[in-house]
């Protein structure tokens, strides 16, 4: 079974909802959306945006609605659009009928659009995009009035509808609301409501060729599907009195704008463009490279939803910024897979032992655990024979005072075995080791002594007549530094990419357990860390994504912090 997450504290978005319950502000109902654009694969952060969206839903027996914001057909996909419908689901939530896109309003927003313009709240603009930045002043100077402020509303209405019926050239005009432009806000600066886009869309084709930015979408989406509470990051704060001002305006359902910290991780990037750019410039093969941060990335390398939706519950929710440790994260799979992860024997850099007591041509089964934290998960049978791989780095010639592993005349324990003593070394004309040759003890099968003696060392171990071949990828962190957004200047992300974020190792040897493991299996190879299935796996051909380590670094990174 897996561990629960932890339920959510009492944090200041459910204090909000709390009290309209209280106060029955919104008749007992909340719901809440996800809105996604379409326009690349979902990563961490999104993740615990969805799980709060999602699971306050839960929480309040309400909706939360899947609404994809596909304002932008330059950029959006239905590729995203699977790819995130398909992240949702695999984090544990269902949106059940309530998927909605942007698209779906284009005629409703239009026609509000068409009713700002008759109110006087909007205007048709000439200005080209410099000519508008040039116009819209700085934080600490008012802007300027476009000289196209003050059309006739029945030349806006004209203009607005010759723009809809493809008259005029993309970047020619654009339809803006007509707000404040000494405004402190720079938001409200007569932001721009249309565009011309003359791009076929990825749902309504060349229907349209004027398209609505997000922020004229946004809320007027919300309001359409009687959302009450519209939970969104920390950035679109400044944005929330336009939001407001639009549905003022058009006197509609006007859900409460409430925003929280987004995620940010050490040694991650989480900006969409810089993802981009990462696959683009193919310094990963793609979206779901388990270097990624994106969810499918994640996925790939072997995380399971419960631990992510356990590491989203304890991180919590708050107004302001900060940054978690990526230990963190990796605790909370640790702590999920040490409970799931069927435990197994693989040799990754494999040298050969030949244990000359042993009988030539017979094998035996052994009883192996296959998870010691869950007794249902019950034993099974690992095949030994004369012939075994143990790894390289088990064995050293010449040992240093504090290595306990095998050496010439040390004994040591296979696990679920033998003791097992070197007696030679067998070294091809380079020098360099081939072969180890071994006694075995009969009279320690099941890895004790009848005599009592005890050994420092128990070394994993596949038999080599029965040893399947398999391919490891060993991933490590995609950058070196500890924030790569935010380098001296001079440099940018691309000089923090770490060149050893994978490595493949091929021949490697598992036991004959891992001949049917299907994608996306979990699994604990014994004393090497926690691995997952890849989908590159065929019959005949294994291969596995390294997870994380058996180590777990988070009470250090505590220990450091707490001296900080």
């Amino acid at each position: 079974m897996s561990k629960e997450s932890p339920k959510p504290g009492p944090d200041f978005i459910r204090s909000i909802i709390e009290e309209d319950n209280r106060t029955g502000k919104w008749g007992g109902k909340v719901i809440t959306r996800f809105p996604p654009e379409p326009n690349g694969y979902l990563h961490i952060g999104h993740a615990k945006s969805i799980c709060l969206n999602f699971g306050i839903a839960r929480e309040y027996n309400g909706p939360c609605h899947l609404r994809f914001d596909d304002t932008n057909p330059a950029k959006e996909e239905q590729e995203y659009v699977d790819s995130i419908k398909e992240d949702v689901q695999w984090l544990g939530f269902d949106w059940g009928d309530n998927l909605f896109f942007s698209s779906d309003y284009f005629n409703q927003l239009y026609e509000w659009a068409v009713m700002l313009i008759k109110k006087g709240a909007a205007f048709v603009c000439d200005l080209d995009a410099d000519q508008m930045r040039a116009y819209r002043g700085t934080l600490k100077e008012p802007g300027t009035e476009s000289p196209f402020r003050n059309r006739s509303i029945e030349e806006n209405l004209d203009l607005f509808e010759r723009m809809r019926a493809g008259e005029f050239e993309e970047g020619s005009r654009v339809l803006r609301a007509k707000i404040d432009m000494a405004a402190p806000n720079i938001n409200l600066r007569d932001p721009i409501m249309y565009r011309i886009l003359k791009k076929s869309h990825h749902r309504t084709g060349s229907e349209w060729c004027i398209y609505p930015t997000y922020d004229y979408t946004h809320g007027q989406s919300d309001s359409i599907e009687g959302v009450t509470h519209s939970i969104c990051t920390l950035e679109f704060e400044d944005h929330r009195p336009l939001y407001d001002w639009y549905l003022d305006q058009l006197g509609i359902h006007h859900p409460q704008q409430i925003e929280f910290a987004r995620l940010n991780l050490t040694y991650t990037m989480l900006s969409k463009r810089k993802l981009i750019d990462l696959v683009r410039e193919g310094h990963v093969s793609g979206w779901n490279d388990p270097r990624m941060p994106t969810i499918s990335g994640f996925r790939r390398l072997g995380y399971t939803p419960e631990s992510i939706r356990d590491f989203c519950g304890r991180i919590g929710v708050a107004k302001a910024d900060s940054t978690i440790q990526i230990e963190y994260l990796e605790h909370c799979l640790r702590e999920d897979l040490n409970k799931r992860a069927q435990r197994v024997m693989a040799v990754l850099d494999p040298i050969k032992v030949v244990i000359e007591n042993y009988p030539e041509g017979q094998s035996e089964e052994l009883d192996a655990v296959n998870n010691p934290e869950d007794e249902s998960a019950g034993a099974r049978k690992v095949p030994f024979s004369r012939e075994l791989y143990i790894e390289r780095e088990d064995f050293m010639e010449d040992p240093p005072k504090k290595f306990f592993r095998l050496s010439p005349g040390r004994e040591v324990r296979l696990r679920y075995a033998y003791f097992i003593t070197c007696t030679s070394v067998a070294k091809d004309a380079d020098g360099n080791i081939t072969e180890l040759r071994c006694t075995y003890d009969p009279a320690t099968r099941g890895g004790d002594a009848p005599d009592g003696r005890k050994v420092k060392a128990t070394l994993h171990w596949v038999s080599a007549a029965h040893a399947l071949d398999a391919q490891v990828r060993l991933y490590d962190r995609l950058f070196t530094a500890e924030h790569p957004a935010s380098l001296p200047q001079g440099q940018d992300w691309r000089d923090a990419l770490n060149k050893d974020s994978l490595q493949a190792l091929t021949g490697c040897k598992v036991e004959p357990f891992l001949a049917d493991a299907q994608p996306g299996s979990h699994f604990q190879f014994e004393r090497k860390g926690y691995f997952c299935t890849d989908p590159d796996t065929a019959p005949g051909a294994l291969v596995f994504n390294r997870t994380t380590t058996l180590r777990d670094t988070w009470a250090k990174v505590q220990q450091q912090m707490g001296k900080g």
